[in-house]
């Protein structure tokens, strides 16, 4: 049996929220069911985000509505504040995600709080959510370095995944929001964290700025993650970084770690109908820099 490998997909939400043209909800559902029916089992479905701050974020409860059968299937909606979590939760959310910082600067840009006050805010959604018996993931954005304040200290973003692996978050996922990092930092990073919890509840998040987000996957692959986001066709951006090229690729994800002999339980083929379907709707997804390569294989 083939060791098993997750991605979840972020396309439907980190993928988007900076594209000029907003989707509509019910355009936000057929791309959400395309990935489902690709096989992917943990999705990214939108944010409970104020609209005015994020208008593509709109409508994130008809999302979840919009859904037809979603199965076994984890939908994650991000979450900011205790009032999110209040909206995700009436709407049926039963998963969310919440950002942490790694760095000052970034935390005062994208939250108008310190890093230790969003790290307050954080456990106080946590220990709602156990509460309701709602599953958490806490990320921690920039967690290799800041637009702002530079490298990220990597003892920083280890204790935080102490302090809230011990609090009891389902997952600690660490982003490399800006696509700066590079195979010897994750590498470094990820096997210090796999040695001190063991790759159960961890998970990383890469873009691919500089070129270099699959290479990122490998090097944490390699420590023993066994969980990756990513977004279909490449979709998403930083506003913070210049040139920023989007989430690292579903498509090219899942071709790599299945052709290292990994089981995603994901469809290529059904797989390219959503990056198609991603394409067609945002009038823009770069798509996967294999896509070339896997359709011409798909066709033979």
């Amino acid at each position: 049996m083939k060791p098993p490998v997750t991605i979840n997909d972020v396309g439907p939400r980190d993928g988007l929220q900076n594209q000029e043209k907003i989707l509509e909800p019910a355009d936000r559902v057929r791309l959400v069911e395309a990935l489902l029916a690709a096989g992917l089992r943990h999705v990214e479905g939108g944010a409970f985000v104020s609209p005015k701050a994020v208008p593509a974020m709109a409508g994130a409860g008809e999302v979840l509505s919009g859904l037809s059968d979603v199965g076994d299937a984890v939908l994650t909606f991000l979450v900011p504040n205790v009032r999110g979590y209040e909206l995700a939760r009436t709407a049926g959310v039963r998963s969310v995600c919440m950002v942490l910082y790694g760095s000052e600067g970034m935390a005062r840009a994208n939250v108008r709080m310190s890093r230790e006050q969003a790290e307050e805010a954080a456990i106080e959604i946590l220990q709602y959510a156990r509460a309701d018996g709602i599953r958490v993931t806490t990320t921690v954005a920039v967690a290799f370095e800041c637009p702002y304040d530079g490298l990220t200290d990597s003892g920083l973003v280890r204790h935080m995944a102490q302090r809230f692996l011990d609090l009891g978050v389902d997952e600690f996922c660490v982003a490399d929001t800006i696509g700066a990092a590079d195979p010897a930092q994750v590498r470094q990073l990820t096997n210090a964290l796999t040695t001190e919890h063991g790759p159960s509840r961890l998970s990383c998040h890469f873009h691919d700025t500089r070129a270099m987000g699959l290479a990122n996957v490998y090097a944490a692959l390699d420590a023993g993650i066994r969980k990756f986001d990513a977004a279909i066709g490449g979709l998403g951006g930083c506003p913070f970084a210049q040139g920023a090229s989007g989430n690292v690729a579903t498509e090219d994800v899942v071709m790599m770690v299945e052709q290292m002999g990994f089981d995603t339980g994901i469809d290529l083929g059904a797989l390219m109908k959503a990056s198609d379907l991603a394409a067609e709707l945002t009038g823009k997804a770069p798509g996967g820099r294999a896509s070339a390569w896997i359709r011409k294989s798909l066709e033979s």
